[in-house]
């Protein structure tokens, strides 16, 4: 909704869902104080492509062939913004994921992340180990074994 308020307005919305993806993003514009040419595009039976169904903000609705040039391209357009959304989620998701509560440890750096989730055989482990555990790592001292478990347990 950001762009809306601060760029030109595109000629056309095309809105990924059927009558009620396209009413939310009707009801949005509306708050926004925006007018646009605005179509839904639900996928079809089955969800079988080529079988997507036009939804317009008048409530009608049209089906095109299968072989229309408007169609593949409305599709090509659909089947892009999926791919981005996804690519998006998977980068956001891994960046989460690649993240571990023992990087904002002061002095832990990543030998001794490795080695300390290799000794516990993973995160759950280390969370469970308590602080003579800790001790026992190879290389790791005892006050590096305290800040540890002090981070973890606080």
């Amino acid at each position: 909704t950001r762009r809306y308020k601060k760029a030109m307005l595109p000629d056309l919305l095309l809105i990924d869902g059927g009558k009620g993806q396209l009413h939310m993003a009707m009801e949005v514009m509306q708050e926004l104080g925006l007018d646009a040419f605005m179509v839904g595009v639900s996928k079809g039976e089955g969800r079988k492509p080529g079988l997507e169904t036009l939804h317009f903000t008048d409530g009608s609705k049209i089906q095109l062939p299968e072989d229309h040039k408007a169609l593949h391209l409305i599709q090509q357009v659909r089947d892009e913004a999926h791919r981005f959304a996804i690519t998006k989620h998977r980068a956001k998701r891994d960046k989460k994921r690649g993240s571990s509560v023992l990087e904002v440890i002061p002095g832990l750096g990543p030998k001794r992340r490795r080695d300390l989730l290799t000794h516990f055989g993973g995160i759950q482990g280390v969370l469970k180990a308590s602080e003579n555990d800790l001790k026992l790592v190879p290389g790791l001292g005892d006050v590096m074994a305290r800040t540890i478990y002090k981070v973890l347990h606080e």
